[in-house]
């Protein structure tokens, strides 16, 4: 009887056992689980939720003034940046505000060429000798629309044309040439000539201070290693441009120093050149503008078709524009 007694008092110390693994069990279970909750709601994100708040309770105590102050700057700076370019109209590319008198004078200078319509060179440059208005001696320019479709590489116009009296400012001329040629070259009146010393300036130095470029034909085969640094300034010799020199070099460069004028047509078929001063005297003017006029007629492609010439328009450098009967 003592043996039984035993075994049922084990029996029963034992079951207790036996539930404290069965909670163990469910307890690690729910310790695997307790894990898993927060994983679900990704702590980081609710630390990031509370400290943004975190900063504005804080705020309302202190920051009051100094939060409303500071998130205008945060956002304003495009808006403060854009509101005083609006109210000054200050632009890229637009002149200052011209003033009542002289709108009102272009205004009426506007009036009178549309009344008087096309006019010949000569009225023309007598009307922009009265209405002179700058300072400074005025350039005298000639605006051409021509009818090409420039898409068409045979319809491009390009030349150049010699005036009987210059353009009225000094030209700075370079000629790469060798041999004999360099005195000559110097003796016409050339500021620069030479060969190697000149090819190795540019390309090393840069040094670009001549205002046209030009090469005798056995130059060229030297001279087309600076066509990155001479053609889109364009400086560099062609023989469309006449700046490759093959015939007479004396009389080529004197044409030139003298006011050799190179014209060429812009993506919308214009072109335009400078083709004396304003100081210049009317009849001197008048030759220079129907020599350029000519020769821009007489280099007319064979492919263009209809009205050659659109429009000719004669201008100073701060003057309208006359629209020429030529």
């Amino acid at each position: 009887m003592a043996k039984k007694q035993k075994t049922e008092a084990a029996a029963p110390e034992e079951t207790p056992a036996a539930p404290a693994t069965a909670e163990g069990k469910p307890a690690a279970k729910e310790k695997g689980k307790e894990p898993k909750k927060p994983r679900e709601p990704k702590e980081p994100k609710a630390k990031t939720a509370p400290s943004a708040p975190a900063p504005a309770a804080p705020g309302p105590a202190e920051a009051p003034p100094a939060a409303s102050p500071a998130a205008p700057p945060a956002g304003a700076p495009p808006a403060a940046a854009g509101e005083p370019t609006k109210k000054k109209g200050k632009r890229p590319g637009a002149g200052p505000r011209r003033g009542k008198k002289l709108r009102e004078r272009l205004r009426k200078q506007r009036q009178e060429l549309a009344k008087d319509g096309p006019v010949e060179v000569k009225k023309a440059v007598a009307w922009l000798k009265q209405k002179k208005r700058s300072k400074f001696d005025e350039t005298v320019e000639v605006h051409m629309a021509l009818g090409v479709d420039m898409t068409q590489s045979d319809q491009i116009v390009r030349g150049t044309v010699s005036l009987p009296h210059g353009i009225g400012k000094s030209v700075r001329v370079l000629v790469f040439c060798q041999g004999d040629n360099v005195a000559k070259a110097k003796d016409a009146g050339a500021d620069y000539a030479g060969s190697d010393e000149l090819i190795k300036k540019i390309q090393q130095e840069g040094w670009l201070d001549f205002d046209i470029a030009l090469a005798t034909q056995d130059m060229m085969g030297q001279v087309s290693r600076l066509g990155k640094i001479l053609g889109p300034r364009g400086l560099m010799p062609t023989p469309k441009a006449g700046t490759v020199l093959t015939g007479d070099v004396t009389n080529s460069i004197r044409e030139f120093k003298a006011g050799k004028v190179e014209y060429r047509t812009d993506k919308g078929g214009n072109v335009h050149a400078g083709v004396g001063k304003l100081s210049f005297e009317e009849q001197k003017l008048v030759d220079n503008v129907s020599a350029f006029v000519e020769q821009v007629r007489a280099s007319k492609p064979a492919g263009v078709k209809g009205n050659y010439i659109k429009s000719i328009t004669l201008s100073a450098t701060m003057s309208p524009g006359i629209p020429l009967a030529m």
